[in-house]
């Protein structure tokens, strides 16, 4: 029992990695293959590409209009990589929470109304 499981588990794994589509190496269908990724995208990537080769996702964020940090983190959930690697998310500097503070107005003497 546990033996199946774990070829079903490798079955999957080596499923999941042979789904992966590099932007430096993926043809047009490649690349419209996958989920968010239509031809207009592909078509500024591929001539991008022309250019150099990506060094990494920040390069591809930088060149490809229309590519920012949430379409990429989507588009490597989708199997897109950069030189192999997927999509590593930048987290954001945590906002400094705000205390509520309430002050009372107090009356000025001499403007009562």
């Amino acid at each position: 029992m546990i033996r199946k499981m774990m070829m079903a588990l490798l079955a999957l794994i080596a499923a999941s990695a042979f789904a992966a589509v590099d932007v430096n190496s993926a043809s047009e269908a490649d690349l419209d293959s996958i989920k968010g990724i239509g031809p207009g995208t592909s078509t500024r990537i591929l001539s991008e590409r022309k250019v150099g080769k990506f060094k990494d996702w920040a390069d591809l964020i930088q060149r490809v209009s229309g590519i920012g940090e949430k379409r990429a983190a989507k588009l490597s959930a989708e199997g897109l990589t950069v030189n192999g690697v997927a999509h590593q998310a930048i987290s954001a500097p945590a906002k400094p929470k705000l205390e509520k503070t309430v002050t009372k107005a107090t009356p000025v003497a001499g403007n009562a109304q």
